[in-house]
């Protein structure tokens, strides 16, 4: 499992590099064409691994349900991110990704409910779980990487 916390790391260093290098109304921007931003995508990461991870585990997720309202899957920004919002968000990328380490050595993901993925991807374990936001970060990397070109 270190291997794909490593990559989720490396997901989460890139992240936070956009984050240091957009302005909050850079981030906040919705480009014409486009139904969200580079915040969002941003904040709808953090949302989805500890959904993924905590969530179908039967565990309390470590983001408050406010976020997950916001950024889970099948919403868009409604409005703009504070900069009080995007220091949270940015201190969560790392936090979320070492607490989870901290709860996999410690084995508290007993429980897992099986869950089929969008892409047709079936979830029966945590690990299945980690590999799978590997993958889904890695998607919303793309998006980012495009939506950058039109801020």
């Amino acid at each position: 499992m270190n291997t794909s916390l490593d990559v989720t790391r490396t997901s989460r260093k890139m992240l936070s590099q956009f984050l240091k290098g957009y302005s909050l109304g850079q981030l906040n921007t919705i480009p014409e064409g486009h139904n969200n931003n580079l915040i969002w995508n941003i904040a709808h990461i953090i949302v989805v691994q500890q959904m993924l991870v905590y969530k179908l585990s039967g565990v309390p997720m470590k983001i408050s349900d406010t976020l997950v309202e916001k950024y889970k899957k099948g919403t868009k920004p409604e409005q703009d991110a504070t900069q009080a919002e995007v220091d949270e968000i940015h201190n969560l990328l790392m936090e979320t990704i070492d607490q989870t380490e901290i709860d996999m050595n410690n084995n508290i993901f007993v429980n897992f409910q099986e869950y089929p993925t969008s892409t047709g991807f079936v979830l029966k374990s945590v690990k299945d779980a980690m590999l799978f936001n590997n993958f889904h970060e890695g998607i919303h990397i793309g998006a980012i990487l495009s939506l950058r070109k039109f801020i």
